[in-house]
């Protein structure tokens, strides 16, 4: 699994000024997440939070092989996010890329975003979008 994600380690960041990103691609918007949720497709925006909560935390910590795992009892979704590769600059910032599972039922897929350090040290996520293999 780490190797698939060293794979897409080298993504360029997309930023969005916003503390939490909101999920890229397919779904975006709340009518279209709620749709897509309802379709039992993907992540609820519920779970994205939670994804993004544990994307910051395993970030935060800094090591190298870690993962932080999250579940969302009220939809039974659950998965965990690793980081990929190392700490690069930009805009003066320091960045990671991560990659994190959405295991719900019988199906699991995978999302890739990115985050970098503010001024504070908090991390903040600024994409979180389907992985599409390329």
């Amino acid at each position: 699994m780490i190797l698939i994600g060293l794979g897409v380690g080298g993504c360029s960041l997309s930023r969005n000024d916003a503390a939490f990103a909101q999920m890229e691609g397919d779904v975006t918007g709340s009518i279209g997440a709620a749709s897509h949720a309802a379709n039992n497709d993907g992540p609820t925006e519920a779970d994205l939070a939670l994804a993004r909560n544990a994307a910051s935390d395993v970030l935060t910590k800094g090591d190298r092989d870690s993962s932080q795992p999250w579940e969302n009892p009220s939809t039974g979704a659950r998965g965990s996010v690793t980081p990929l590769a190392s700490v690069y600059s930009t805009d003066g910032r320091s960045c990671r890329d991560f990659l994190a599972s959405f295991v719900k039922d019988r199906s699991e897929s995978w999302l890739q975003g990115s985050g970098c350090r503010t001024a504070s040290g908090q991390w903040e996520i600024h994409t979180l979008k389907p992985w599409r293999k390329t």
